[in-house]
């Protein structure tokens, strides 16, 4: 029995973990585009709306 609590969390761990990476990996693809693009367009940053209607850089 404790065999199978421990090789639950093992996997409750692993699959955690697998979820995280994969939500980095989005986040790192997404701040590569958008990185790639500014750098061919030759902007320096993205501008988005604030809530008071003032534009700033967008931060990671």
């Amino acid at each position: 029995m404790p065999q199978l609590l421990f090789f639950g969390l093992v996997g409750a761990a692993a699959w955690l973990g697998f979820k995280q990476l994969k939500t980095d990996a989005v986040r790192t693809a997404e701040r590569s585009r958008r990185s790639e693009a500014e750098t061919r367009n030759g902007s320096h940053g993205t501008l988005v709306r604030d809530a008071d209607g003032v534009y700033r850089l967008k931060k990671d």
